[in-house]
């Protein structure tokens, strides 16, 4: 690919060379027509007249090749996925990603301990198959105490954020096409999105993407910076494509809650802001009294859009693996690029941004991770820091 856009790139500098050169010619040729006619030379204005219409004739062939070049190149351009960082570690899939971290301790559950898809239907706190009957797989119906929870651990990574100076924004469940190629959604990730044909609207994957785009083709100050929001919002992804064991329950859902940390911040200091990132997202975890590892992704297994990612996953005990509730990245100058969302320096030049985000947090695996870890003999324990939320202790 890197090299068709070389090869393109060469016949556009050359198309626009002939253009500027075909160009210049015709003002000559204008100014000479105008110069005969005003001697009485008419015949000699009238062979540069035909000449004139040949060279406006050859610009526009020349001008009509030029904008298809460019079309061609930007459309291999915008495939091109963003750089690791030097930090990143090298490999191609998930197991090549290297463990940062684990801590907590992973709970002894009895023999006879349910996977939370079964303790949903025992409590009837979620239902699935009603799910399944209103809209189709993959979109759950919460219940009850089920609907209780979902609220309260919303609530308590919304007020976890707002105490961590995050801005709440409460954005549109819909973008148009130029915000979700701003972020990096298209065309990357085109056939995972819901799309709304009549409109040309996206149902948004994470609210990372309208709020992101708020910055869209904005200029800030340096003084502005860090720009830190957050959002809760529901997610929409098809996941096409996804089947098996492993997505059983709320493993794997087409729509989803999740509270999303955004920060726009200056280049200088990106990094140091996602180790930022990072320890906080640990710390909601860790406050859910949850097993958790960090891990930092491989090259391989990076998104299209990121320079560098740490992933956070939770033990589900019942089902005895670890399941994915937070990716936390930089996407470096990646998505402000596309975004034209710059600022203003100290030095009074204006540079590109540096964006970055993360899940703080997805609920569905952190709740499946609850119910199978908590479950005891008398019913299900909720975490101390979410009692004030639910209004109750236990799930019985």
């Amino acid at each position: 690919m890197i090299v068709k856009i070389i090869d393109l790139d060469k016949i556009r500098r050359q198309t626009q060379n002939l253009l500027d050169n075909n160009l210049a010619e015709a003002k000559i040729v204008a100014k000479e027509i105008g110069s005969l006619f005003k001697k009485g030379r008419v015949e000699e204005a009238n062979k540069f007249k035909e000449k004139s219409v040949e060279l406006k004739k050859k610009s526009k062939e020349l001008s009509e090749t030029l904008e298809k070049v460019k079309t061609d190149i930007h459309e291999l351009l915008i495939q091109i996925p963003n750089i690791p960082h030097p930090s990143v570690p090298p490999g191609k899939s998930e197991q090549d990603n290297e463990m940062v971290a684990e801590e907590g301790a992973i709970p002894d559950l009895p023999k006879n301990a349910l996977p939370h898809w079964e303790l949903a239907a025992k409590y009837d706190i979620i239902d699935f198959d009603l799910g399944s009957k209103i809209t189709g797989a993959g979109f759950p119906v919460y219940k009850g105490k089920g609907a209780r929870l979902q609220r309260a651990l919303i609530n308590f990574f919304l007020d976890e954020a707002l105490k961590n100076n995050y801005l709440e924004i409460q954005p549109p469940l819909l973008v148009n096409e130029a915000s979700a190629y701003g972020t990096g959604q298209l065309p990357d990730k085109d056939g995972q999105m819901y799309h709304v044909g009549f409109d040309n609207f996206y149902l948004i994957p994470t609210s990372e993407v309208p709020v992101t785009n708020i910055y869209r083709d904005v200029i800030l100050n340096f003084k502005d910076l860090p720009i830190k929001n957050v959002a809760y919002s529901n997610c929409f992804r098809r996941e096409a494509g996804s089947y098996g064991k492993d997505v059983r329950g709320l493993n794997r859902l087409h729509q989803f809650d999740k509270v999303e940390i955004v920060q726009i911040q200056h280049p200088e200091v990106s990094y140091e802001t996602l180790e930022k990132m990072q320890n906080y997202v640990a710390s909601l975890i860790r406050k859910l009294n949850l097993p958790f590892r960090t891990l930092n992704l491989c090259g391989g297994d990076l998104s299209f859009t990121s320079a560098k990612t740490y992933d956070f996953e939770v033990f589900s005990a019942a089902q005895k693996r670890w399941l994915e509730v937070s990716s936390v990245s930089n996407f470096e100058n990646f998505q402000a690029n596309r975004l034209k969302l710059r600022f203003k320096d100290s030095d009074g030049k204006t540079k590109t941004a540096h964006t970055l985000n993360g899940s703080a947090l997805a609920l569905p695996r952190i709740v499946a991770a609850l119910l199978e870890n908590n479950q005891t003999a008398d019913g299900i324990k909720i975490p101390e820091v979410l009692v004030k939320y639910t209004g109750f202790e236990l799930i019985t």
